[in-house]
């Protein structure tokens, strides 16, 4: 059995209930535990004397207790633990807030290590609540409640601190599981591992990559030796990181590398062809000019459509750039060729517009269209089921409702996947296989930076849309602060009075859900009472029944209500052209790449259009930096890369439905050039004949469980 995999029960000062937290926080076995890392390191491996320490400065002291004990203070059940800490040089005096227990573990005359920052206090220099780790007399699992262990090669320190006196990892504390219960577990678990370790790394790949032993780079990586720079350490860039790191990337990239010739093998049971004839007809249907952007895309995506195998295609294209059309283009190849189409749209309302705009475009077509949700009559339901399993009906629009089991069709052959990162993976494969290896096509208005598209999407083709069509109006974009409302309020009347309509974004985040959606009930009725009272106001949010949302997104697309004061339910694709206003409220709350999906929701017609972000007084400067970006540029590629640079990869979608990796130590944007560097590795060992087969039953077993991905598409 490979050590990796034993339980975490076997490890030293691990009961049912330490098992049960740490089991809440993920971790099972110990290569769960080993392959969690530290977040940062500390250098408390060089001692000061005491008479050196200066206020306001962290740092690792070595001495003897001199006295400890109780002081009770005049508050009931708050006591303060004491400690006078003296070396050659001067004395130092500890405190701990409420933790008596301390009084079980410290005597006079032990030798001690403290770590922590000085205050300059009445008593002189002191330090409140530090790290501490008793450098002799320690028995049983102290360490798991808080002692330090660990200094090699320096004379005066104990080598069995692993806390205190060393360079000491950092770990983000996970509900009851503190940074020092972890560091005491992974050395427990560290020092019950064999010589040698199973490595999935093929020994020439770790010579070509100059790459240290796995158990070598998890003990350095954990423990770091005395002479490591720390720097580099934080930096993740020592070699036990660099080593750590590829080995995931690589492989990550088996696993994208295996799916994408799995999916090259397949064939398709239907055959493509865009003749001369059809290309005529889809001309037909054209009501204006294709950007370059759009041509180069459609014909890159008829292309693929041509080929034998299923087409795996992701289109990303900038808010408004016109990927609905191409997404048409696309079906009415396929439809022409007799094959049926289903087109996914992530809420109803969305699918409606969908199938409203391509109803009127294939008006004069000879193709049946149908809209299928979750709010579709029974009766509706059951024609339009036995339309699509007699193949009748050429093209369906819908939601979640078409990946229902007892929807059937007579030959699925091109499946379009609208803002493809709020699908589940799970509930795409099921579109997918309702067809005979369809061709896919995923969009997304979220555009993916170069780096994740690289990388995370290395198993789908890519096109690219930046290109706006004409007519599109710019926005403008301004930033200002709460003092500032009276001036935005009367702007938004002005544009109201010429005739336009107006958004009213309020954030509603999981964590708070209750307290911000009356937050923004209350805010739409002091609008409609007290700021607006001349004009209509209607709220929108995703409690909402669909019925309600329908009726209150119509009324609004019809200018029923000049205000719409709504969550980020109107994010995603809804088009009302006369809306040329939008105030975000609280906009610090919201990621960047929201913000200007939000935004894309105005300039939709012919009258210029502005979006106005509203932030608090108590804005982080990261806060800061997100709304200055989107207030300088309104190109959502450049906001994507920004996003990225500012959030990381792992927030970028906000859900590890989206089809992203969960990665352990890598990430995506700071070690791109390792991860290129493993897709060639990944490439060269499964085209290795005497590696393939190990490599490949690998991915089999632990890549889906391991990356936390299905399938994409």
């Amino acid at each position: 059995m490979d050590p990796l995999q034993g339980p975490l029960q076997y490890l030293k000062g691990v009961g049912p209930s330490r098992a049960a937290d740490l089991q809440r926080a993920g971790l099972s076995t110990i290569e769960d535990l080993l392959y969690r890392f530290p977040t940062r390191y500390e250098d408390r491996g060089h001692f000061q004397t005491i008479a050196s320490l200066k206020p306001g400065v962290a740092a690792s002291v070595a001495g003897e207790i001199l006295s400890c004990g109780i002081r009770p203070t005049r508050r009931p059940r708050f006591k303060i633990f004491e400690m006078l800490v003296r070396d050659r040089t001067g004395s130092l005096r500890a405190i701990w807030f409420n933790q008596p227990f301390l009084n079980d573990i410290f005597h006079p005359h032990q030798r001690i290590i403290l770590f922590g920052k000085l205050e300059l206090t009445s008593h002189g220099l002191q330090m409140q609540g530090p790290q501490y780790e008793l450098t002799e007399g320690i028995e049983g699992d102290e360490g798991l409640e808080g002692t330090v262990e660990g200094t090699e090669g320096a004379a005066d320190r104990d080598p069995s601190t692993i806390h205190t006196g060393r360079i000491v990892p950092i770990y983000e504390k996970t509900g009851q599981l503190t940074a020092k219960m972890q560091r005491t577990l992974v050395h427990h678990a560290l020092q019950q591992l064999p010589a040698e370790l199973p490595d999935p790394l093929p020994p020439d790949v770790r010579g070509r990559q100059h790459l240290i032993e796995r158990r070598a780079a998890l003990e350095a990586a954990h423990f770091p030796p005395a002479d490591a720079s720390v720097a580099e350490l934080n930096a993740f860039r020592s070699p036990a990181h660099r080593r750590l790191i590829f080995e995931e990337f690589f492989l990550f990239q088996l696993g994208i590398v295996q799916r994408r010739r799995r999916a090259d093998a397949e064939r398709k049971k239907h055959t493509i062809v865009a003749t001369e004839e059809i290309r005529r007809a889809i001309g037909k249907v054209l009501p204006f000019k294709l950007t370059n952007d759009q041509v180069t895309t459609i014909r890159e995506i008829v292309k693929d459509m041509e080929r034998p195998q299923p087409m795996n295609r992701l289109l990303q294209g900038d808010v408004g750039s016109g990927k609905t059309i191409v997404a048409l283009m696309a079906a009415l190849v396929a439809m022409e060729n007799g094959v049926q189409v289903a087109f996914m749209a992530p809420t109803e309302i969305l699918a409606e517009q969908h199938f409203f705009n391509i109803r009127r475009l294939l008006e004069e077509s000879r193709f049946r269209l149908t809209l299928l949700t979750g709010g579709t009559p029974a009766r509706k339901r059951r024609e339009i089921l036995a339309e699509l399993a007699g193949g009748s009906m050429q093209m369906v629009i819908g939601t979640h409702a078409l990946v229902q089991e007892d929807v059937a069709f007579r030959e699925l052959g091109l499946a379009i996947i609208d803002e493809q990162h709020r699908f589940g993976v799970l509930q795409r494969a099921t579109l997918r296989a309702k067809g005979l290896h369809p061709d896919v096509l995923v969009m997304t208005a979220t555009p993916i930076p170069r780096t994740l598209a690289l990388t995370t999407y290395g198993d789908l083709d890519v096109s690219t849309m930046r290109e706006m069509p004409p007519g599109r109006q710019p926005i403008a974009t301004t930033v200002r602060p709460e003092a500032r409302r009276d001036d935005v309020y009367r702007f938004v009347r002005e544009q109201i009075e010429a005739g336009r309509q107006a958004y009213i974004i309020y954030p509603l985040v999981e964590e708070s859900a209750k307290v911000d959606l009356k937050a923004a009930t209350e805010m739409a009725d002091h609008l409609a009472q007290d700021i607006f009272p001349e004009f209509r106001v209607a709220l929108l949010h995703g409690r909402m029944k669909q019925d309600a949302k329908d009726r209150i997104m119509g009324g609004f697309a019809r200018n029923e209500f000049q205000i719409l004061v709504s969550t980020t339910v109107v994010e995603v694709g809804v088009d009302v052209p006369n809306a040329s206003v939008m105030v975000v409220e609280h906009a610090e709350r919201f990621g960047l790449s929201q913000l200007h999906q939000l935004r894309g929701r105005v300039g939709r017609g012919a009258h210029k259009s502005y979006c106005i972000l509203l932030y608090q007084y108590s804005i982080t400067e990261e806060g800061k930096a997100r709304l200055k970006a989107l207030s300088e540029t309104t190109d959502g590629f450049e906001i994507a890369e920004r996003d990225l640079q500012l959030r990381g990869p792992g927030d970028f979608f906000g859900t590890r439905q989206s089809g992203m990796p969960t990665l352990r130590v890598g990430d995506l944007l700071r070690d791109h050039a390792l991860m290129e560097e493993a897709r060639r590795e990944a490439v060269a060992a499964l085209d290795d004949p005497s590696q393939a087969a190990a490599l490949t039953s690998l991915v089999n077993t632990s890549w889906e469980h391991r990356f936390g991905l299905v399938g994409i598409g």
